[in-house]
């Protein structure tokens, strides 16, 4: 059973509720003085709090996506590493589909009423990042009378180090577009939903590290050449779109402001501003100054040429640690034209999945608002 099954978290939380019944049952028989007794309470005791101890983790774990997996949870994950030629030659197959699964809650089972999600493997051209991820298809993709329409398309990053299952299963992403696309809310898009860690454990914070992965030109280049070529994306400058929260929010503004040229939109929930610098990222710029500054989205914004881009920022007022940062960062972008700049502020949530639920239905709409033709956009689900 997977790290994040449910029945391993009610595993551990029936082996809790047991370990504490049983220590109230058999306390008076181990009260005595003798080894033998001490023995057995210190072991019930340990045996108690380390059940409850790995249900409250589990339940983190399912309620954050921490961990994937146990060998992700234990630092063996290999399987969805970086790979590096620097050598001449092709790539091979850019994407391939190694799987499909039913957008979840959608009611059917048919994908020309409810869309449906490919489990893909891609391998960047120019990077030779390799990463996985899920693409979800609206219904109209499979609809006859659709074959030759062509779709927006929106990346979807997940937090540090975050799980792209967590964006079908738990943020429920697929499900939403479904459900905003069927009201007249938003256009029916495709959606690219990853990891930002392409090179798992380390966090490159989608960052072309100097002698390292080219996490930035992956996702500005290789992810929406690999993906246009593969499915019925529309092409031209206002194509994609990208959303992302935490560090995936930071990755999706800095994509936004950087290539605005691939990213018509960009959307950051509960995002931070500027890469950190810690054990988990290790030293991003090598001392080059230049990039440094070009990841700080407060220098880059302040000091390059605006770009011809649309940025959303989220907060809120109680519960975000970047409410302060996150209306400094509006004042500082609402006047740098051509940039657009708008917000979600709640008045409470923290940063956690079900303060980027309540985030992330306006948030898709924004997005469908800003990519694609004017004339498609206006008429909102093409009939």
């Amino acid at each position: 059973m997977g790290l994040t099954s449910d029945k391993v978290l009610a595993l551990a939380v029936a082996a809790g509720v047991l370990l504490f019944v049983g220590t109230v049952w058999l306390w008076p028989r181990l009260a005595r003085r003798s080894v033998r007794a001490v023995l057995g309470r210190v072991g019930l005791l340990c045996a108690t709090q380390a059940a409850v101890f790995a249900a409250v983790g589990l339940v983190a774990n399912q309620s954050f996506g921490f961990y994937g997996s146990w060998a992700d949870l234990f630092g063996r994950e290999d399987g969805q590493g970086v790979v590096v030629d620097h050598s001449a030659g092709g790539t091979g197959t850019p994407l391939r589909v190694v799987g499909d699964r039913r957008v979840p809650r959608a009611g059917g089972a048919r994908p020309e009423t409810a869309g449906r999600i490919e489990e893909i493997r891609i391998v960047g051209r120019t990077t030779r990042i390799a990463s996985p991820a899920f693409v979800y298809l609206p219904p109209e993709y499979f609809q006859a009378r659709h074959r030759a329409r062509t779709f927006p398309a929106a990346v979807v990053l997940t937090g540090y180090p975050g799980t792209a299952e967590a964006l079908v299963d738990k943020l429920r992403y697929p499900g939403t577009a479904l459900e905003l696309a069927k009201s007249g809310r938003t256009r029916p898009m495709i959606l690219v939903m990853l990891r930002p860690t392409v090179a798992p454990p380390r966090d490159t914070e989608c960052v072309d590290v100097p002698g390292g992965p080219q996490t930035e030109s992956f996702f500005a280049k290789d992810l929406p050449e690999a993906v246009g070529a593969h499915y019925r994306v529309d092409e031209g400058p206002r194509s994609w779109g990208v959303v992302g929260n935490s560090t995936g929010g930071y990755c999706a503004l800095k994509l936004a402001a950087h290539h605005p040229e691939v990213y018509a939109a960009g959307a950051g929930l509960s995002a931070y501003y500027d890469a950190p610098n810690d054990p988990t990222t290790g030293d991003l710029f090598q001392g080059d100054q230049d990039r440094k500054n070009r990841a700080n989205l407060w220098w880059y914004l302040g000091n390059m040429p605006a770009p011809d881009t649309s940025l959303l920022v989220t907060s809120s007022k109680s519960g975000e640690t970047n409410y302060k940062d996150t209306l400094r960062f509006i004042e500082r972008v609402k006047d740098r034209k051509p940039t657009r700049i708008s917000s979600i502020i709640l008045e409470s949530g923290g940063h956690n999945f079900n303060t980027w639920r309540r985030e992330i239905p306006a948030a898709l709409q924004w997005l469908g608002e800003r990519l694609g033709d004017r004339d498609a956009r206006r008429a909102g689900s093409l009939q």
